[in-house]
């Protein structure tokens, strides 16, 4: 993939964040946590390309002698997990129940497989392609953690703790909280996708939940105190930028059961929060689709689909939503 041009920022001593500057499917957040003998990364870029980038930046801010030697990886995802490749002797450090995860997502040369020899004709076809077409993963092999946990790990780099907390199902089966209480932040993965007036960003898109504990997720990022939070997408955040989604959250968990008791099917139910308007400012509302499905197999019970399956559902709404939007725009715009 090309350069995304990320900013590398500088959060607080010794610590970065890597952010992209554009929204959407795959460009993920990443941290830098450095001291004099090593250094750690929490999480990592989708393909090899944007993880050699992310490599080369994070390489300027080492002390001398210093090395990367460990990835912390928030859930497994790919956009937060391929990347580790390009660190072929770093610990990497994963929740013993992200192993479901891995196993329900392709690999990265399956995905480029589907993704490069999909129909363009297709909704499904034409959307992965749009939204997955610029990453390669055609030389990525894939990586897995060499250090599980579950609970509670504590870390020390140089002088700074670094405490990881697994939690329950949230946006994956697996998820992780990295918390550095030196720094006062929170490396939140994708239990959060921010937005803010000046930066908005996207819907999230949770395939676990339920989003109780999405929320209660959220609630615990507040309680250790920080006042930086790092999500998996987006700009960073203060706490009341949390507050702030943690009320999205519940909008969508109200309407998600409200429709559910109605005898709604989820899909249908995604079309009609999508046309509530309630976040005009977030882009690819279709991602309802993943999150509102995944509420109703926590309220009824039923099977998860296959991952082909779901996303083919979120390019048909994708689809039509860009066609609703194309009906009312005015000729010439």
């Amino acid at each position: 993939m090309q350069s995304t041009g990320g900013d590398f920022v500088e959060l607080e001593r010794d610590l970065y964040a890597w952010l992209p500057p554009r929204r959407g499917w795959g460009l993920a957040n990443c941290g830098l946590l450095t001291s004099p003998r090593s250094a750690l990364w929490i999480d990592t870029p989708y393909d090899t390309a944007l993880a050699g980038q992310f490599l080369d930046e994070s390489r300027k801010r080492l002390p001398g002698g210093s090395s990367i030697d460990r990835v912390v990886v928030t859930h497994a995802n790919g956009d937060h997990f391929w990347g580790a490749g390009v660190l072929p002797d770093a610990e990497i450090i994963a929740t013993r129940e992200a192993r479901e995860h891995i196993h329900y997502e392709p690999t990265p040369q399956q995905q480029h497989a589907l993704v490069a020899g999909g129909d363009p004709a297709t909704p499904l076809g034409a959307y992965l392609g749009r939204h997955f077409g610029p990453f390669d993963w055609s030389q990525t092999e894939p990586v897995q953690p060499t250090t599980y946990f579950t609970g509670e790990l504590e870390l020390t780099l140089g002088e700074y703790p670094v405490q990881l907390s697994a939690l329950p199902p949230a946006h994956t089966t697996g998820d992780l909280m990295v918390h550095l209480p030196v720094q006062r932040a929170v490396f939140s993965g994708d239990v959060i996708f921010s937005s803010t007036p000046a930066q908005p960003g996207d819907h999230p898109v949770h395939w676990a939940g339920p989003l109780d504990n999405v929320i209660a997720a959220c609630e615990r990022i507040l309680a250790t105190g920080a006042e930086i939070i790092v999500p998996g997408h987006g700009p960073v955040l203060d706490r009341a930028g949390v507050r702030d989604h943690i009320v999205y959250l519940e909008y969508v968990r109200e309407r998600a059961h409200a429709f559910h008791a109605a005898g709604i099917p989820a899909i249908e139910a995604a079309r009609r929060v999508i046309a509530e308007g309630r976040h005009p400012e977030l882009g690819l509302p279709e991602r309802l689709v993943v999150t509102i499905g995944s509420e109703y197999r926590q309220l009824d019970g039923s099977e998860l689909p296959g991952v082909l399956q779901v996303m083919t559902e979120v390019a048909v709404v994708a689809q039509e939503v860009e066609q609703a939007g194309e009906a009312v725009r005015p000729a010439g715009k």
